[in-house]
């Protein structure tokens, strides 16, 4: 009897307490829908929005969209700053009016057993229902700018080629590695920085334009077995200013050296390297300095690739076993460089030579940049830790050129003035050469020159 008033007594209290909960869950529906109100327990990044209204939402966050308004992104290419964007320029902000209708639907869905299930969870706080909410913005000014950096900073890969034949090489490239702009992780940062934007008060964000190198295929090193896998030096020198023929020589003689090997402990020779310098072997007349005279001879120009030479081997750090100035300061040598960095040619007497003392090959690779006047020669082969120091030159007693001379000249009618020679400064020019590997001198030297005054001369015709 007392067990059958036990179980009566437990089943009225359950019913008690269920009909007491169901008339709380009614109660506390009605009151939700009939204000219009969000179901309890409901989270927008992790701020507990359970009986707001939208527009509480929307003004909550239209409040963070005004504080956005005034941010910016710059986005850098290595140190270049190549983009600024405000983040009312690209509409970062947050969908505030989503957001509000998307924790509104939370136990308003059209799926009755999920309608069912988030309306007791919430109201008896059972379940929390976490809405994160992520900014956004306009994706065309960035496609743009990523369409625009990809033009300017990708680059393409570019295979080695060399091609040995008959003592010379005569097709040659090194690898290049090309780039390419990494969309996909940039995307990713700027969704992390407009998230930052959010999070932190700072104004200013910034953003590093992510390159990836692209690896050839095909790599110097692999192709060759003269152990030439990098650039060693470079030499350039400016020829504005040139006469047509003397930029023809320059030319012709700049190719006798394309492709030249040096092999190691080897000695090269200007004049045998070039070979014959005349009419006979293609060279037109220019200006040549000879018995202490400007004069038009075969082969003017020569001396622009010797000293374009003469630069390549200083910054390749390699011995100069010859070297001779010019007897006074030629313009040329000068566009781009103090003076003392010019070697003069004259077979068979001066000559420039330089000795490969590295235990690798060496191979001469020229440049001619036609539209700005440049002529560069590279020099190819293996690093070995060597150390180059070049000091600036010390110029002295500088002396004006001698005063103009006007000789008569009876081939020229009287009232001819013609001008074969011209004025130049004189001086005294030294700079200190020094090569280091490891802390030990490997070798050091003087350049000096000695530059002549020289003097403008004229021919004045006396013909009648």
């Amino acid at each position: 009897m007392i067990a059958k008033k036990t179980f009566y007594f437990t089943v009225l209290t359950l019913f008690l307490f269920l009909t007491s909960k169901g008339l709380y869950f009614l109660k506390k529906e009605k009151e939700i829908n009939t204000t219009k109100k969000i179901y309890p327990n409901v989270f927008i990044n992790q701020i507990n929005f359970g009986e707001k209204t939208k527009k509480d939402i929307i003004n909550f966050f239209e409040q963070k969209n005004n504080k956005l308004k005034e941010k910016t992104i710059t986005i850098f290419y290595q140190n270049e700053v190549v983009a600024t964007f405000s983040a009312k320029t690209i509409k970062i902000n947050f969908d505030s009016q989503g957001a509000a209708e998307r924790a509104f639907l939370i136990g308003r869905t059209t799926h009755l057993p999920s309608k069912i299930y988030q309306k007791i969870t919430t109201i008896f706080n059972l379940n929390r229902f976490e809405i994160e909410l992520l900014p956004t913005f306009d994706p065309q000014p960035i496609k743009k700018f990523l369409k625009n950096a990809k033009e300017k900073y990708e680059k393409p890969t570019k295979n080695a080629l060399f091609k040995f034949e008959k003592g010379k090489v005569v097709a040659f490239a090194k690898e290049v590695w090309g780039q390419k702009v990494n969309e996909e992780k940039f995307l990713f940062t700027l969704n992390k920085i407009t998230k930052k934007m959010i999070e932190e008060k700072k104004e200013n964000f910034f953003i590093k334009l992510p390159v990836e190198k692209i690896e050839p295929e095909i790599k110097l090193s692999e192709i060759n077995k003269f152990g030439i896998t990098e650039e060693i030096g470079v030499g350039k020198s400016d020829f504005t200013g040139s006469i047509s023929s003397r930029i023809h020589n320059i030319i012709l003689a700049t190719s006798k050296f394309n492709g030249i090997l040096i092999p190691p402990g080897k000695i090269l020779s200007f004049n045998e390297t070039i070979g014959d310098v005349s009419s006979l072997s293609g060279y037109q007349s220019a200006y040549i300095i000879k018995d202490r005279k400007t004069i038009l001879g075969d082969g003017g120009g020569i001396c622009q690739v010797s000293t374009t030479l003469f630069r390549a081997a200083l910054n390749a750090g390699l011995p100069i076993i010859e070297r001779n100035h010019h007897a006074y300061r030629v313009s040329y040598y000068e566009n781009d460089l103090p003076a003392g960095f010019d070697a003069t040619v004259f077979a068979p007497w001066i000559d420039l030579k330089i000795k490969n003392d590295t235990n690798n090959y060496i191979l001469i690779q020229t440049k001619i940049d036609k539209e700005k006047n440049l002529l560069f020669f590279y020099l190819f082969g293996k690093k070995d830790g060597r150390q180059v120091e070049i000091e600036k030159p010390k110029i002295w007693d500088v002396v004006p050129p001698l005063p103009p001379k006007y000789q008569d000249d009876p081939t020229l009618k009287k009232g001819v003035i013609k001008q074969i020679d011209f004025p130049a400064w004189g001086a005294k020019v030294n700079f200190h050469y020094k090569v280091t590997k490891n802390g030990k001198i490997l070798f050091e030297k003087d350049f000096f020159s000695y530059y002549h005054p020289w003097q403008a001369v004229y021919l004045v015709g006396v013909s009648e």
